[in-house]
């Protein structure tokens, strides 16, 4: 059957006035989730920050939330909200992320971004400037250097008890993979007690942590990277849905202890792949066993307090690797799949617009599954077909659709050097 014609015409997305669309349809939400299909594309970035740009000047958004290390973009957090000692400018900041893909954050498009929140937060007071937080659960040692560091002059029996975290996870000389498989056979139950202990501990000692602004938030938060990594490690290996639904889930709950920290009225957005923000519900994901942050944070706060995007494009080019840690490439990105949504709608029109698709939830020619692409870090264009393109009721799965007919790379910092490091449970396509 065809699709109705007004479900795939949406209107036109020209300038940041287009967006007017969107952001009458979030209205009061509190929580939107503005997505991507790739880690790498140029305009999936810039029209989240330009919307989110708007979210925040007029409808008083308090945070965003980011697929990201909370160390690493706790840095730039400090630098958007002019923290004594952050940094000379977001460039700069953004340069020292090492992790690979150090380009899904050290890039040009983010760098811009960070610029205007330093200029629209240095007009506000401290206990109203704009956040910025990496949400993620992978940086378990990065996390327990910065708990070691924050600890060492301040509270020695709290350090005593971080060195002894740190040392049960040392064997494992910061390889993920390793202390996975250890817990497995050799230490079923690894370091699980020691960061829970370490996170019991900060919690119970935070009102002593008072001379830095939000000191307390990043050592609490800290901790329960920690314990979420740990766990989100040990369950890797076992396969199946387990650890990425512990991941989701930490993200979710880091979500949760950010708005309670900024306040009943607080206002979040996040950033983040489709495959996490695009509701699982609407997607074969369920079928396996797993949910994503947009189901939960929609099973958690309703409908009406949540407002999903999701985003798409029928072909261009974009920054990926081959391999995990490998070089990064400037990649083509093939034209859409036949009968996939990106399909549809380029047959449609190959002009860049904003959907409503949520509006055609009860529409039975728009609400049932068609494929929809995922590029994640590594991508084979040459065999996309074969899996970059999952299953989505549109309508269910998003309640708007920013589909843009060309799109181009991302613009990285730096070139990304290989690594010698095991990849995630989301690997090959590293959502």
């Amino acid at each position: 059957m065809a699709l109705p014609e007004d479900a795939l015409d949406g209107s036109p997305l020209v300038t940041d006035e287009d967006l007017d669309v969107l952001i009458e349809e979030i209205g009061d939400n509190r929580i939107v989730l503005l997505g991507e299909a790739s880690h790498g594309t140029s305009e999936f970035y810039s029209w989240r920050a330009r919307l989110s740009r708007r979210l925040i000047e007029e409808k008083g958004f308090s945070f965003i939330a980011v697929e990201g290390d909370w160390p690493d973009v706790y840095e730039v957090n400090r630098y958007a909200k002019g923290y004594e000692g952050s940094g000379p400018d977001a460039e700069t900041v953004l340069d020292r992320f090492s992790r690979w893909p150090t380009w899904m954050w050290a890039n040009w498009e983010v760098v811009a971004f960070i610029e205007w929140l330093r200029g629209h937060n240095d007009t506000l007071p401290i206990g109203r400037k704009v956040g910025f937080y990496g949400f993620d659960v992978y940086s378990l040692w990065d996390s327990m250097r910065t708990i070691l560091d924050f600890l060492h002059d301040r509270d020695p029996q709290a350090y005593q008890m971080a060195l002894r975290a740190w040392h049960c996870f040392e064997p494992y000389g910061e390889e993920a993979q390793d202390y996975a498989w250890a817990t497995l056979s050799l230490v079923p139950e690894g370091c699980e007690e020691e960061a829970v202990e370490l996170l019991s501990s900060i919690r119970h000692r935070l009102p002593a942590y008072a001379e830095d602004w939000e000191a307390k938030l990043n050592a609490e938060q800290n901790a329960w990277v920690i314990v979420g990594a740990e766990r989100y490690y040990r369950t890797m290996v076992r396969g199946g849905a387990a650890s990425w639904n512990i991941r989701d889930l930490h993200m979710v709950q880091t979500l949760e202890r950010l708005l309670q920290y900024h306040g009943p009225r607080s206002k979040a957005i996040v950033w983040a792949h489709n495959t996490h923000v695009g509701d699982a519900r609407a997607t074969d994901m369920a079928g396996q066993g797993m949910f994503n942050v947009g189901q939960l944070v929609r099973e958690r706060h309703g409908r009406q307090g949540v407002y999903i995007v999701g985003f798409g494009s029928h072909g261009g080019s974009v920054v990926a690797a081959r391999a995990w840690g490998d070089q990064m490439e400037v990649m083509a990105v093939p034209d859409a799949k036949e009968g996939s949504w990106e399909s549809l709608l380029h047959q449609r029109s190959d002009k860049d617009r904003i959907l409503r698709i949520g509006r055609f939830i009860d529409d039975p020619d728009v609400a049932r599954p068609r494929g929809h692409r995922a590029i994640g870090v590594v991508y084979h264009p040459e065999r996309e077909a074969l899996g970059n393109f999952v299953p989505s009721v549109l309508p269910a799965r998003y309640d708007g659709f920013i589909y843009l007919d060309r799109t181009v790379a991302l613009h990285p910092l730096h070139a990304e050097p290989p690594v010698d490091r095991e990849p995630p449970e989301t690997y090959p396509f590293g959502f």
